[in-house]
């Protein structure tokens, strides 16, 4: 189920011959028998394969395939040549392997708030979270402190309105060719449509779920004020246009009108770490696939 965790390590997740294809195209017959049997032929053995169509005629075919293949880390660079030129073209096809084995590395961007930071190297130092911490990248230092237990390397680059130009220079240094996913963990700095384009990686974003209707300064006491029943979180891949892109995941807590606004921002902040822990979860097991400015999640 995509809603739960991996218990304990996740060695299992990480089989060194386990590899993963997903693949978006037109849809139309024979899209599952020509992948089936590409990986048949080629020794492999499908572990699961999900899949979804946006039509039932004319529409778009998504699906993810999870397979085993003895000698994958030897053999999945020539797999995925000769897929990309007998299969793929003539389908259409986009497609990409990846191989479990290989946990994705990511950098996390955060400013002063601590709970979705903390929450994600927690999840990741107890084996719930496929990937790699390379580097924490903070434009405040008030977390170096909470971060070094972690042994992830800290990195203060301070940016504001007035530095940004600067200071996303000094970020694409460091993240550029070097991560496979940048999450921002209430990270309070809007990212430039340049950066976008240069850093060369997803980016996922985390936000209370009460946008458009409480925008700005003071959200919690502002919705405490109108008698809100729900707190939300968002996560969302991050594109040009502020807070919309395409959702990966989101969850709700009920409140009434014993709740303070300290209350809100308590269960807030709860609600946002197992949205963020999620969306990252799946992206890490390469269960997201985009299409347009949604998303299937297998």
């Amino acid at each position: 189920m995509t809603g739960s965790y991996p218990a304990g390590s996740s060695t299992s997740v990480r089989h060194k011959d386990i590899g993963r294809l997903l693949l978006r195209c037109p849809d139309r017959p024979g899209i599952v028998a020509a992948v089936s049997t590409f990986l048949t032929a080629a020794g492999a053995n499908i572990i699961s394969l999900d899949q979804h169509s946006t039509e039932a005629e004319g529409g778009v075919f998504l699906q993810r395939t999870v397979f085993h293949l003895p000698g994958l880390a030897a053999a999945g660079a020539e797999l995925e040549r000769e897929f990309a030129a007998r299969i793929a073209p003539e389908f259409e096809m986009d497609h990409r392997f990846t191989a479990a084995a290989t946990p994705k590395r990511v950098a996390i961007l955060a400013s002063t708030a601590d709970h979705c930071l903390l929450d994600l190297l927690w999840r990741n130092r107890r084996g719930e979270l496929d990937m790699s911490v390379v580097m924490v990248i903070a434009n405040h230092p008030d977390l170096a402190e909470q971060v070094r237990p972690f042994g992830v390397p800290f990195v203060h680059i301070p940016a504001t309105r007035d530095t940004r130009a600067a200071a996303e220079a000094r970020q694409l240094e460091l993240l550029r060719g070097n991560v496979d996913l940048v999450v921002l963990a209430r990270y309070m700095q809007i990212v430039t449509p340049e950066f976008l384009d240069a850093v060369g990686a997803p980016l996922i974003n985390i936000h209370h779920s009460f946008l458009p209707a409480f925008i700005g300064a003071n959200t919690y006491r502002r919705a405490k004020e109108r008698g809100v029943k729900l707190v939300g979180a968002t996560a969302h891949y991050v594109t040009e246009n502020l807070d919309e892109g395409p959702i990966i995941e989101q969850d709700v807590v009920r409140i009434d009108h014993t709740h303070t606004v300290e209350d809100l921002v308590r269960l807030g902040a709860d609600v946002e770490r197992a949205v963020l822990s999620r969306a990252v979860l799946w992206h890490c097991q390469d269960r997201v696939v985009r299409h347009d400015n949604e998303t299937v999640v297998f």
